[in-house]
């Protein structure tokens, strides 16, 4: 009776608010949605090196590969796009649903569910958006590359991550959830600029289309319908409209997510009275269980309807979020390097692909203009609306987090492909992100690194 004891003791435990905060942050989505990512960021990295290598050994091979086109579909009725398309496109739409996840479930019970908490990381994502536009602005103005303004804005969760990662404890727990919020907003920021700037024409069939999805979601949303599969349904179609009606089709993810609900079954209390109920079931007179769940439907029974409690218990967002997480780190992000991060470097000259006006105004924006936007509209928002920074992080933290920001890379080469015709200019564009996000994230380390060693002496 041992087990049954620990379980009791364990479930009983949960009514405490102390107990109930440690399992929070031992184990909360927010810590899951950061490890995975953080771990991703390295797979990412591997993908990008990748891309080059093969880039420069077979261009001609790569190019091929990635513009082939790939059709999904049945007779009469087929979407044919390239694969870096489907990958930029498609893929991509069920990473911009996971962060749109994890910014609902943060800003309704996170560190972004505090309005004055929430305007730092929104007031660093602002910062980090102008003033690297403003940058490359003046290097390319009165040029034919001015387009690419956007391209700097850009922050890439995965990459920031998976640096600060490196820190394990060295770092306080705030500074990723400010860096996570700040970069969640950023990517948004990118989104909605895409919209605004970077798409040539609005279908208003397609458009409207796509706001009567919106209602339906709403309605699903009103009724408590905790069944993914229709939202998961009216997410194609909503994917669909979007892309059709000349918006960005990743915007459909973020838009969906919103509408996932955020509230279980069951409540806590009524999950732990079914649990003790149905743990009260399970005994056995000589006090040893052993294999009982394959002789004793009594004891099955109960087991079973505890899993169920478990399911019904845990919100949609959540499970979705969980489910997401894996696939996005692990397939959805690698598979999105692969296809863009190619530089042929033997079509350019080198020369003058660095001293070019879109080399330096990306680079600068990354490496400059980011982590002064980041760290002086947090250092003013703070001072206006005199809140305290989150506990354990200081200004250095801070600091180094804004240079992390400057890490660009997903974002930033979605923008690139809308901005410019020029293919010379698309690569002189992913030199300038790889060597301002190369700056920003040995900044970044160090800065904090530094911190770290200053916090033991």
């Amino acid at each position: 009776m041992e087990p049954l004891k620990e379980i009791e003791k364990t479930i009983e435990g949960l009514k405490s608010p102390v107990s109930v905060v440690s399992k929070i942050l031992k184990t909360s989505a927010f810590q899951y949605f950061f490890n995975k990512i953080a771990q991703s960021g390295f797979l990412l990295f591997a993908a990008a090196v990748i891309a080059f290598i093969w880039s420069n050994v077979d261009s001609e091979g790569y190019r091929h590969f990635w513009h082939q086109e790939f059709v999904i579909g049945m007779p009469g009725f087929a979407l044919k796009h390239s694969l870096v398309h489907w990958v930029n496109e498609a893929l991509m739409t069920i990473f911009f649903l996971t962060v749109g996840l994890e910014i609902k479930r943060e800003m309704l019970v996170g560190g972004l569910s505090d309005p004055k908490r929430a305007a730092m990381p929104i007031a660093a994502a602002v910062g980090g958006m102008v003033v690297p536009a403003l940058i490359y602005a003046v290097f390319n103005f009165g040029t034919d590359s001015t387009s690419g303004w956007g391209i700097p804005m850009a922050t890439d969760i995965a990459f920031s991550l998976a640096v600060l990662s490196t820190l394990g404890n060295r770092v306080p727990f705030g500074l990723r959830l400010f860096l996570t919020a700040f970069a969640i907003a950023d990517d948004l920021g990118a989104i909605l600029v895409i919209a605004l700037f970077y798409t040539p024409s609005i279908d208003l069939f397609y458009l409207g289309v796509a706001g009567v999805v919106c209602v339906c979601l709403y309605i699903l949303n009103r009724f408590w319908v905790l069944n993914i599969l229709p939202y998961c349904l009216l997410g194609l179609l909503l994917w669909f409209a979007v892309a059709h009606a000349g918006l960005h089709a990743t915007i459909a993810g973020v838009i969906v997510a919103m509408f996932i609900p955020a509230v279980g079954k069951y409540d806590t209390d009524l999950f732990i009275d079914m649990v003790k109920n149905r743990l009260a079931k399970i005994s056995c007179s000589d006090g040893d269980c052993g294999s009982s769940i394959m002789i004793n439907q009594r004891h099955l029974r109960a087991v079973q309807e505890i899993e169920l409690a478990c399911t019904q218990v845990a919100t949609p967002l959540q499970r979705m979020e969980h489910n997401l997480s894996s696939w996005v780190g692990f397939l959805v992000l690698p598979l999105f390097a692969l296809a863009n991060a190619g530089v042929v470097l033997g079509s350019i000259d080198i020369s003058v692909a660095l001293l070019h006006p879109v080399t330096l105004g990306v680079t600068f924006g990354l490496a400059l203009g980011k982590p002064i936007g980041i760290f002086f509209c947090t250092y003013a928002v703070t001072r206006l609306l005199k809140t305290d920074l989150i506990h354990g992080v200081n200004w250095q933290h801070i600091f180094g987090a804004s240079c992390l920001g400057g890490i660009g890379f997903t974002m930033s080469l979605f923008i690139s492909g809308l901005s410019f015709e020029v293919p010379a200019y698309l690569e002189y564009a992913k030199i300038g992100i790889i060597l301002g996000s190369v700056i920003c994230g040995i900044m970044g380390y160090l800065v904090l690194l530094d911190s770290a060693r200053k916090r033991k002496k």
